[in-house]
Parts: structure tokens; C-alpha cells; sequence
């Protein structure tokens, strides 16, 4: 999503850009050439990932061998440090300037890989207010562009006309259930999410967007023997639910640009957690906890994360009163944090995008021509 926002800023601005790398399907409606699908390095964890490390190999190789073949102005690479810090050293070496867009989330563990950052990166422009001084403070040219979902606007699509479309009962609530958008994070997230709403029982209607890194056949198939509505979006889903179980991820940030109260949930295998848990540098999980600097929405992770404490959690935020109303305040601060920076010379209504777009385009992107920037995304 934020890498096709970005290729349409910056065709914006010079329609002769060309682009190639790694990405999906929004990436390629947008005119990214993918030589690598962004579904192949869809893995998470640590242990989990030890298996699947020949095969990203071979397709860093890939990508590698065809920006040496193609000669790119510039390279942006887009979150996924494990595999960009790799992508951007090699373009150092050939001399190519690059710019991260979505920085790292080195803030929340293994701070002393900010180096890589360092060594390897002409400009870093990350999405949360609190990165910038961060990375500035350890010798990273970084700028705070804004959070690129902070302007979502509202699904068009009314209430009814969805139920239609999805045979929901419009007098029920709806729950909007978020796993994962990983083989991985669905297998470990889901079957609690489903107990939860096994037990929250048939007054609720349950909706399970299908993220575009999933097969909706996937989901289908472990979602068969209860009533869950799977739909094509998650926007649509959360905007009209009534509250959510929504696994830690960029989904978080999702239900709090559609002011959706929610619980975060997440697990991953027992030995990831173990090695993983005392390398984690923040008191929270929970993307908007971590903006808000409090606790807005309720995190269960791994151990505490039951069916059991779902459902009473989300009992505490579905009716009317003190708790649901601090929550939505909470969400609502967390979404004007999130917006870019007023003042400068840009609008302050600018799209993150494109504040983007104007910064990669200062570094003499737009004296390029037709070649070909290549953008790498996960």
C-alpha cells in the first residue's frame, strides 16, 4: 500500500519514472515492474523463518542481479529491514543513492542496528512523530513525513448497502476479527480470535477481512464451522464494526484512523517469544499505546492472550459508557499525532506520500529521466 502511494506521488511529479522491484499487487496496479513478489518474504519470527532463508536468498540475488542489469537512479527501499539494510548495502556499493521509507522499528529492539541505517542510507522518512529524533540523535538524516494511513478517508459504501452486499444483519453488532496478514501470525492468532467469538455467541456478526498476502481459500478453510463473514477489505470492515480483536500490526493503525475500538492480541511460537521478549526495548505492543505514550487500547500477548480475557475485554468496550468513550478520545489523539507536520513549504494537508515524493525528489530523482528507481517493499 505505502509503496503504490508513493510510486503515484511521484509519477505525479514526473510522469517519466519508471519503476522495478519488490512488491504486490497495489504496487503493480500502480506501474511497478515486481520482480519479486512481496507474498515470498511474507514470513515472521525468528525461528520461523530459518526455513525459508534459501529461498529469500535466491530472490535477494534476483533483485540484486536486476539492478545491476536495469542501473536504477535511486533506490527506496519500504520497511522490512531484514531483508532492505541488505538490498540498500548493495546499492551503496554500486554507488546508487537510497532512501528508507518506513523506517525500521529500531527504537523497539536491537537499537544498535541503527548503524546499518547509518552506513547504508542517504535519508530516512519514517511515519511515527517520536522516529525523527530517534534516528537524528544517532547520526540519521531523518524526517517525520507523517503516518501514511493517517488520512483515510471514511468508506463510502453506507451500513445497509454493505450488509446487503455481505447478508449481515444490520440490527446486529458487528466484531471485525484481524489475524494477521501472514501464513504464520494466522495460524498462532486465529483459533483464539475464533474461540473468542464462539463465545461471544450468535449476537454478534463477525467479519474477517482477507488480507492481500492471504488466500481467502486459507481462511475459508479454518474459519468453515463457524459464522464468519469473510470480506475483500479491511477499512470498510472496521468502519463499520462495532469493535475489533485485531492482531499487533499496521491493522492497528487501521482501526484507529476508522475510530474503531478494539483489544490487540498477538502470539507468536513459544522459542520465538523467549528470544525475543528481553531484546524488546518499549513498555507496550500496541502501535497507537506506543504513540499515545499510555495505554489506550488493552494488549494480550502470548501467555494472557485467551479467548476468555478477549471476550472480556471487548464486553468492557461494546456498550456505550466511560470505558468505550476514553478509548475513542484515546484513538482520536492518536490520529492527529499522526498527520505530517504543519509549516514549511509544504501544505499541511499534503498527503505523507507526497511530502515523501518532494524529499526523494530533491535528491535529483527528477533530472533522471525514464530510468528505472527501484523500490524495494514488504
Amino acid at each position: 500500500m505505502y509503496g503504490a502511494q508513493l510510486i503515484e506521488a511521484l509519477q505525479r511529479r514526473n510522469p517519466q519514472l519508471e519503476f522495478f522491484g519488490v512488491g504486490g499487487d497495489r504496487m503493480r496496479a500502480a506501474g511497478c515492474d515486481t520482480v519479486v513478489d512481496a507474498k515470498d518474504l511474507s514470513v515472521v519470527g525468528i525461528t520461523e523463518i530459518l526455513s525459508h532463508l534459501p529461498k529469500i536468498y535466491g530472490l535477494f540475488q534476483h533483485l540484486i542481479k536486476e539492478a545491476d542489469k536495469r542501473k536504477p537512479d535511486l533506490a527506496i527501499v519500504i520497511d522490512s529491514p531484514a531483508f532492505n539494510w541488505r538490498v540498500a548495502r548493495e546499492m551503496k556499493k554500486r554507488g546508487i543513492p537510497v532512501v528508507y521509507y518506513v523506517a525500521p522499528q529500531f527504537w523497539a529492539w536491537r537499537q544498535g542496528r541503527v548503524r546499518l541505517i547509518r552506513n547504508y542510507i542517504d535519508k530516512a522518512l519514517v511515519i511515527f512523530p517520536f522516529e525523527e529524533k530517534f534516528y537524528r540523535d544517532r547520526g540519521v538524516d531523518a524526517t517525520f513525513v507523517g503516518h501514511p494511513l493517517a488520512d483515510l478517508p471514511h468508506p463510502a459504501t453506507e451500513r445497509n448497502d454493505y450488509a446487503t452486499q455481505f447478508h449481515l444483519d444490520p440490527a446486529k453488532h458487528w466484531i471485525a476479527l484481524m489475524p494477521g496478514s501472514r501464513v504464520k501470525e494466522v495460524r498462532m492468532n486465529l483459533p483464539a480470535i475464533l474461540d473468542a467469538a464462539a463465545q461471544l455467541g450468535p449476537d454478534y456478526e463477525f467479519l474477517l477481512p482477507v488480507a492481500p498476502t492471504l488466500d481467502r481459500a486459507f481462511l475459508q478453510s479454518l474459519t468453515s464451522k463457524q459464522r464468519i463473514t469473510l470480506v475483500p477489505e479491511s477499512l470498510p470492515a472496521l468502519f463499520h464494526s462495532r469493535a475489533g480483536i485485531i492482531a499487533s500490526g499496521t491493522a492497528t493503525v487501521e482501526a484507529a484512523m476508522m475510530r474503531t475500538p478494539f483489544v490487540m492480541v498477538y502470539r507468536v511460537s513459544p522459542l520465538t517469544y523467549r528470544l525475543g521478549k528481553p531484546r524488546v526495548k518499549v513498555p507496550r505492543f500496541a502501535m497507537v499505546n506506543l504513540i499515545a505514550g499510555e495505554e489506550v487500547v488493552p494488549e494480550l500477548v502470548q501467555h494472557d492472550f485467551t479467548a476468555e480475557k478477549v471476550v472480556a475485554k471487548i464486553k468492557e468496550i461494546l456498550p456505550d459508557g466511560p470505558a468505550r468513550a476514553r478509548m475513542l478520545e484515546g484513538l482520536t489523539q492518536v490520529k492527529a499525532k499522526l498527520q505530517p507536520p504543519h509549516g514549511g513549504t509544504t501544505s499541511p494537508t499534503q498527503h505523507p506520500a507526497d511530502r515523501a515524493a518532494e524529499m526523494i525528489l530533491t535528491l535529483g530523482l527528477s533530472s533522471a529521466g525514464s530510468r528505472k528507481p527501484g523500490t524495494g517493499s514488504h
